[in-house]
């Protein structure tokens, strides 16, 4: 798990401060916030969602990736309180396999933003 905590921290816009924990069947989850100021926030979670969600029709991982929040009423805004989760659904699919599927999918080198940009 430390493994993919440390290659997400190296995504642009992806905040240091990354939890995650281990559900009884065996799935994991992490939990991020981003920096919603980011030039390339948007492009992260494009591109986890692309990966986590939907890598083709025939082709989809057993992840997803999603937003969480607390209620914004009472504790303000997406800077401060929202959340991303990527969560394991298949106990077999380890955080080494999450890793090398995003490694092999996202820009590369992940933390060089000059990948990141799709113009």
């Amino acid at each position: 798990m430390q493994t993919l905590l440390d290659f997400m921290k190296r995504i642009p816009a992806v905040r240091p401060e990354i939890a995650n924990g281990t559900e009884s069947d065996g799935t994991w989850w992490i939990k991020f916030s981003l920096d919603v100021r980011h030039d390339l926030a948007w492009n992260v979670v494009q591109e986890l969602g692309h990966v986590c969600n939907w890598l083709s029709v025939d082709e989809r991982l057993p992840t997803r990736f999603y937003p969480v929040s607390a209620p914004p009423y009472l504790n303000g805004g997406p800077e401060d309180f929202l959340y991303w989760i990527i969560a394991s659904t298949e106990h077999a699919f380890s955080p080494a396999l999450a890793l090398e599927w995003l490694e092999g999918r996202l820009p590369n080198p992940v933390d060089d933003l000059e990948n990141w940009n799709v113009d």
